[in-house]
């Protein structure tokens, strides 16, 4: 009997799901959700989700970070051949994907002197290619953080990189 309760419950639930969505509608572009102005002059994304009063969890903040790395991680193997990226030190793809990942994919692969250092493993010349940008004037300490992982490949273990403003 509870089986056929959840069965019931989960049913009103898809139900109201798409009421909803046909209620509020969305704004997609490319298969994507952009955000919008609502009706109320809100910044909303999705089916209604208001951001403005509401914004997001820690939970869903996640969820998106994670869909974030993979998508960085499936644009550097654009860039990179498999041989090339699998066998960097992890502190070095953890650098590459925040590259993209603060970047995006359009603005990092312009970086080509730097990309072509990585290939090389000149990390020298990858760290001074990163220095001598927009993207280093813009969030030196993100970038100082880099550059040093990228440039001498130290273990982060036990240091303290928390940043809430990601500068």
């Amino acid at each position: 009997m509870y089986r056929v309760f959840l069965m019931h419950q989960q049913f009103q639930r898809r139900k109201m799901k798409t009421y909803i969505k046909n209620n509020e509608g969305s704004n997609i572009v490319n298969g994507r959700h952009i955000p919008y102005k609502c009706t109320a002059g809100k910044l909303t994304i999705g089916y209604g989700r208001n951001l403005s009063d509401n914004g997001i969890s820690e939970y869903e903040a996640t969820i998106l970070l994670d869909s974030d790395i993979s998508d960085a991680l499936t644009d550097l193997r654009k860039v990179f051949t498999h041989d090339e990226f699998e066998t960097l030190s992890f502190n070095r793809k953890m650098v590459l994907t925040d590259l993209v990942f603060n970047l995006g994919y359009p603005k990092f692969i312009k970086f080509k002197k730097m990309i072509q250092a990585v290939k090389d493993k000149d990390w020298k010349e990858a760290a001074r290619q990163l220095k001598d940008s927009n993207y280093y004037k813009q969030v030196t300490n993100r970038a100082k953080r880099n550059i040093e992982l990228i440039e001498v490949n130290y273990e982060l273990a036990n240091r303290n990189i928390r940043n809430t403003k990601g500068y």
